[in-house]
């Protein structure tokens, strides 16, 4: 295991080269959303049990999104850049029941 973090990038195009040497679904999208919403589900369960591999459920969530982002052709990385800045742009108030409402879009 490398000492330093794996990028966004390279987790994207790992992820996509298991999948081709494992023979896993490289092409059905449903499917591939389908098995990506059991594995927050088990995600989920080890969270609410406080099971030991709840982190490793995380991964399973995260590299599930990265296969989805390569068979799609999309740049996971610059989306999420894209994504975080977005959200840093945007402000939030409560209303008078304490709920966040968003009042400024990003760009406004």
């Amino acid at each position: 295991m490398p000492e330093e973090a794996v990028e966004i990038r390279e987790a994207q195009k790992l992820a996509w080269s298991n999948k081709l040497e494992k023979g896993f679904n490289t092409t059905d999208v449903p499917l591939e959303f389908g098995l990506l919403t059991a594995e927050v589900g088990e995600a989920f369960t080890a969270w609410r049990k406080r099971l030991p591999d709840f982190g490793e459920e995380l991964a399973d969530i995260v590299l599930y999104v990265a296969a989805l982002a390569e068979m799609n052709d999309i740049d996971l990385a610059a989306e999420v850049e894209q994504k975080i800045n977005k959200n840093q742009a945007r402000a939030y108030e409560r209303d008078s029941r304490g709920v966040l409402i968003r009042v400024r879009e990003a760009g406004e």
